[in-house]
């Protein structure tokens, strides 16, 4: 069990994991060695998370998410496969923790009334600025 939050853990038979090749500089080692891991989590199948953290994960995860809801996570920052495993598993959690995380309901507001007598003073100024930019009246 991975523990997201205190009401949330995941399974680990959820996640999947494949090792693959790195990209990038790093000399014969990254041709040889498949030290990347790509993780893939199903979060719209997942009965691990509740439906308003899923809700909310298409917006956090962003391009990170396919249309199947299926979140693909590639680590590749260590040379060795256990950090990197360690790292896609420490971003999955930190995602779902922040999808987990209810923003408070907006309270609409309305502005003050000195607001707008300064928003409207503003914009006479800048008007009367403009329009002394202009060509002078021929006589």
């Amino acid at each position: 069990m991975i523990e997201v939050t205190p009401t949330i853990a995941l399974e680990e038979g959820e996640i999947e994991m494949v090792p693959i090749r790195a990209s990038g500089p790093g000399g014969q080692n990254v041709n040889k060695v498949s030290s990347a891991v790509q993780l893939r989590f199903d979060a719209a199948g997942s009965p691990s998370l509740p439906d308003p953290v899923k809700a909310r994960l298409p917006a956090i995860a962003g391009s990170r998410m396919t249309k199947e809801g299926v979140i693909v996570i590639t680590a590749q920052v260590y040379r060795d496969q256990e950090r990197n495993r360690a790292d896609a598993i420490a971003r999955l959690v930190d995602l779902i923790r922040r999808a987990a995380y209810r923003p408070p309901p907006r309270r609409p507001t309305r502005p003050t009334l000195a607001s707008k007598r300064r928003r409207l003073d503003t914009k006479t100024k800048h008007a009367r600025t403009k329009s002394l930019r202009g060509k002078p009246p021929a006589d």
